[in-house]
């Protein structure tokens, strides 16, 4: 009964990515080859969806609010034939315009046959969960936020699943990943923490996982940060970019990415865990993602070795790729 799943981080379709779209609608374009036969190689593919997907809305009123991304409506389609089964829209993103959009957002995708969680019309639909079946395997996925608070879904207002994670793990999240548990045979909570462009996980995200796991969580994925960290006990803080048009930090290297493949099984469907996580060193071009190679591939094995050193995991190189072990 093993599943593998390949998750993915912040995947930016707007700006100078969205103009790419418009002229390539099936997002050919965007990844090379070699990301998409990864990609292929699992049984679920997750993502966090870094924009709205619609032809309408305003930019969200904010005057200290610096990016804006929207992505046409042809990125639903082309997310969908990149074989994409889930995406969390709990960011700091999926209103960048407004209620409309994140409804033409969330109708698209579905449309496509692409799933959505982390956001809603209103507070309930925003924290459900939603559950992908694979190989007789059921997966919740649960997803939440903790910036901005301004984009948290209400009783009668539309938007995200929002945590003040800095003041630890609240009930109803608890209660959400426990209740998820009951109900599928594995739980991934995929949760948009932290500040960006940051080398390592600061002590709020820290303390958060543990809290998570406990509560039922079988696997954490993060994002936010816009660089990969390191993968701890069944968490992996933070897997950078996907695919974006942003400038390129010098020191951190946002450029340079991780897409993870991670096997899950276990003598029987109550205890299923991670048994493998294998993470494939990607290279973030303007608006295309292609395998990383040569001193690239090298830069992120000694980044990412020395990140999963500091969380007590060893990280040996197999057939090309990184694959992440407790010591």
């Amino acid at each position: 009964m093993a599943l593998t799943l390949a998750l993915a981080g912040d995947t930016m379709l707007g700006r100078a990515v969205a103009e790419e779209l418009r002229h390539s609608p099936d997002g050919g374009t965007l990844f090379s080859a070699g990301v998409r036969e990864a990609l292929a190689e699992a049984d679920l593919v997750v993502l966090n969806l870094e924009c709205c997907i619609s032809g309408r809305g305003a930019r969200w009123p904010n005057p200290h609010k610096l990016y804006f991304f929207r992505a046409p409506p042809s990125a639903a389609r082309a997310l969908a034939d990149l074989g994409v089964d889930c995406v969390t829209l709990a960011n700091n993103h999926a209103l960048d315009y407004g209620a409309d959009a994140l409804a033409d957002t969330c109708a698209l995708l579905e449309e496509a046959g692409v799933r959505t969680v982390g956001a809603g019309q209103e507070v309930t639909a925003a924290r459900e969960f939603t559950v992908l079946e694979a190989r007789g395997v059921r997966l919740a996925v649960v997803a939440v936020t903790d910036h901005p608070e301004e984009y948290a879904a209400g009783e009668q207002r539309p938007g995200v699943a929002w945590a003040r994670l800095r003041a630890g793990v609240p009930g109803w999240l608890g209660s959400l990943v426990a209740r998820a548990a009951r109900h599928a045979d594995a739980v991934l909570v995929t949760p948009h923490w932290g500040p960006n462009m940051t080398s390592r996980p600061p002590p709020h995200v820290r303390a958060a996982a543990p809290e998570l796991l406990a509560a039922g969580a079988t696997l954490i994925a993060g994002h936010s940060a816009h660089v990969f960290h390191g993968a701890g006990d069944r968490v992996l803080y933070d897997m950078g970019d996907f695919v974006d048009d942003y400038a390129v930090h010098p020191v951190l290297r946002n450029d340079l990415g991780l897409l993870f493949l991670v096997t899950l099984d276990g003598p029987d469907r109550a205890r299923l865990a991670p048994v493998r996580v294998e993470a494939v060193p990607l290279r973030l071009g303007h608006c295309r993602t292609r395998l990383a190679h040569g001193e690239e591939w090298e830069w992120i094995r000694e980044r990412f070795t020395a990140a999963c050193a500091e969380l007590g995991t060893g990280v040996r190189e197999q057939a090309g790729r990184l694959v992440a072990e407790r010591t």
